[in-house]
């Protein structure tokens, strides 16, 4: 019996290789190096288009005096030297930095206090998280017009003031300026509070029972479990929440529009940053120019709590 080998390859004649593996019949491909850039391509032109170039021409524009109607020119550091004269943006960067100091500690703790109350599995919770949720979903404008209802000097509030006989005359909550002021604020605190809970709650899921339970049993009380277990457990998202409350407020239009009717207030006392940037880019004659200077300094003010808060996160994390 003799065993068959396979002849060896004879010279000048080239061996037969086994073909690649297929899928459905056709030989598998290597794509070429620009087929994932093909994929994004859509997506980078529309970021540059509505991100990337607005945010460069509103740089540029900072340097101009250009309208929309009437053009301009460059005029260098103008804009800039202009906003050190100009007595409305210093009530308009005092307001917002009243705006933010205020929010901050009431939408970091208050949603943080609701979320710990809702997050037991009682009876009935579902409701309440849907009501407290409600204000969120709600337009902005529709929630600050039924506020203008309440506020007015025959509104809601001073009506039912004046019939209990707690005041004689009506309450100037729209006309005073820190009264203006500091019901924008109510309005924005209230309206903030359920999307702050819900991000605080999505936290508290992650804070594992165990630590509660081995503190319970050393026994330490609520406050103590709350400032132990829970403040570490939810820090870095509080430090999210306190980013996303700074921003807000500086950026804050909507409650002071339309609670002041567009007007700031009287004598524009109750201006913000971001209302005084509308007014003076609104309108054929606006001046796109020192607008977008007022875009860069509100830009400017924003990143300063931000690296604060950053710097302050990474010294507790050390």
């Amino acid at each position: 019996m003799t065993l068959q080998t396979s002849a060896p390859p004879r010279p000048g004649v080239r061996e037969r290789r086994p073909a690649p593996a297929t899928t459905g019949g056709v030989a598998a491909r290597t794509h070429a190096w620009y087929a994932p850039w093909l994929m994004v391509l859509p997506a980078l032109v529309a970021l540059g288009a509505f991100n990337l170039w607005p945010s460069v021409n509103g740089v540029l524009l900072a340097f101009t005096d250009v309208r929309p109607l009437a053009g301009g020119g460059f005029i260098g550091l103008a804009n800039f030297e202009r906003m050190l004269n100009d007595d409305q943006l210093a009530t308009a960067l005092l307001n917002s930095v009243i705006y933010m100091i205020v929010c901050l500690p009431f939408l970091l703790l208050l949603p943080l206090a609701l979320a710990l109350l809702v997050e037991k599995k009682l009876a009935g919770m579902a409701f309440f998280r849907t009501v407290f949720y409600t204000p969120v979903v709600a337009s902005a404008v529709v929630v600050a017009l039924i506020w203008n209802w309440m506020l007015d000097d025959r509104g809601l509030i001073n009506s039912m003031a004046r019939h209990l006989g707690f005041v004689s005359e009506a309450i100037p909550f729209l006309t005073d300026r820190w009264l203006v002021l500091f019901s924008a604020i109510s309005l924005t605190i209230w309206k903030g509070l359920g999307y702050y809970m819900i991000i605080y709650l999505s936290a508290l899921g992650g804070v594992p029972r165990e630590l509660h339970e081995a503190a319970a049993m050393d026994g330490a009380g609520v406050w103590r479990r709350f400032w132990t277990v829970t403040v570490p457990g939810v820090r870095n998202t509080m430090m999210l929440v306190a980013i996303l409350i700074i921003v807000s407020a500086l950026r804050i239009f909507s409650e002071l529009y339309m609670l002041t009717n567009g007007t700031g207030g009287i004598g524009g006392q109750d201006v913000s940053v971001v209302m005084l940037i509308q007014m003076y880019a609104r309108g054929f004659s606006g001046n796109l120019g020192y607008a977008s200077a007022l875009s860069i300094l509100l830009f400017l003010l924003t990143l300063v709590p931000l690296l604060l808060l950053a710097r302050i996160n990474r010294k507790v994390q050390d």
